[in-house]
């Protein structure tokens, strides 16, 4: 079994990322077509509380002492609510494609906290892919600045996804022991409904007076895939990859998003691809690779101890 759990793992990162891919057209669709970025919010977030928490009745219980229940609103201040309200907002304004090439600079954000929360070492390597990543970055809002379309991009889109991979890096830099500490699902049914908590009151209002107009049968199966497949899925299957790869395998494969989301978008009319895009992809596709195949500190104090051992 231990020997399939390596497989299992890219698997589910893969299928993780997939379904985050096609959400980002579909997603985008529906919230041009009766549902709103913000009660597309309340849908995700309240839909993957109610789901985590029915499967929790069906797997091994665990205990959660008071302490951690409490640092289970931290983490899902930065890792849903910031996350998930700035991403889901942000695609509602821009396009399905730039918000898919930003969402590879996540690894990118998560090199610059792990520099500052947990001292890790800024080599040449990172430096360059950093320089590349927000080149790639600034290529896109500058275009989307241009054009203010929801076909090409929106600068004020652009910065919100943006926000949206920040959050959630600094959600993986400040409450990685904490996730390690449970199982997939006790991990989320705490984070999704301290989430729900402090967003429902501020959006029931809101959601209702949408819901209660006509909306399409088509919106509402697109809206269901984001809950179901790129909120509650995407989670399950992220979470198994990450405790079995190592971070920088793991940020890999945010590579896939952006190729599902464009191929998918520039098919269904629902995206433009121009050249920028293209340059824009290379360049932050280049700095997160530079990132990621940089040394951390661990292999430098690895390798100078290997060399003390052999002096």
């Amino acid at each position: 079994m231990d020997n399939k759990k390596p497989l299992i793992a890219h698997l589910s990162m893969f299928g993780a990322c997939a379904f985050w891919g096609l959400m980002a057209p579909l997603g985008k669709d529906a919230m041009t077509h009766g549902i709103d970025g913000l009660t597309m919010v309340t849908f995700r977030v309240l839909g993957g509380c109610i789901l985590f928490w029915l499967t929790s009745l069906f797997v091994k219980h665990e205990h959660v002492p008071t302490r951690d229940k409490l640092l289970f609103i931290g983490a899902a201040v930065f890792g849903l609510v910031f996350n998930q309200c700035c991403y889901t907002i942000g695609l509602s304004i821009t396009s399905p494609i730039n918000a898919s090439i930003v969402t590879t600079s996540m690894p990118i954000f998560a090199m610059i906290l792990a520099a500052i929360i947990l001292k890790e070492p800024i080599t040449g390597k990172k430096a360059l892919g950093v320089l590349m990543g927000c080149s790639g970055a600034l290529i896109l809002i500058l275009t989307s600045a241009a054009h203010a379309s929801d076909k090409v991009g929106d600068i004020r889109g652009d910065l919100l996804c943006l926000g949206a991979q920040f959050s959630f890096a600094l959600y993986l830099s400040l409450f990685n022991p904490l996730i390690r500490r449970y199982s997939v699902f006790t991990t989320n049914k705490w984070m999704f409904l301290w989430a729900s908590l402090l967003i429902f009151p501020f959006t029931s209002h809101h959601v209702y007076d949408i819901v209660s107009q006509p909306i399409p049968a088509k919106t509402w199966w697109e809206a269901f895939y984001v809950v179901f497949c790129g909120t509650y899925l995407g989670y399950i299957l992220t979470m198994i990859g990450q405790k079995t790869l190592r971070p920088t395998v793991v940020s890999v494969y945010n590579y896939v998003q952006p190729l599902v989301a464009v191929v998918v978008s520039v098919l269904t009319g629902l995206g433009v691809l121009k050249p920028s895009h293209a340059l824009a992809v290379v360049l932050v596709f280049g700095g997160v690779w530079l990132v990621t195949k940089s040394r951390s500190r661990a292999d430098m104090e690895k390798k100078e101890a290997t060399i003390n051992n052999n002096k």
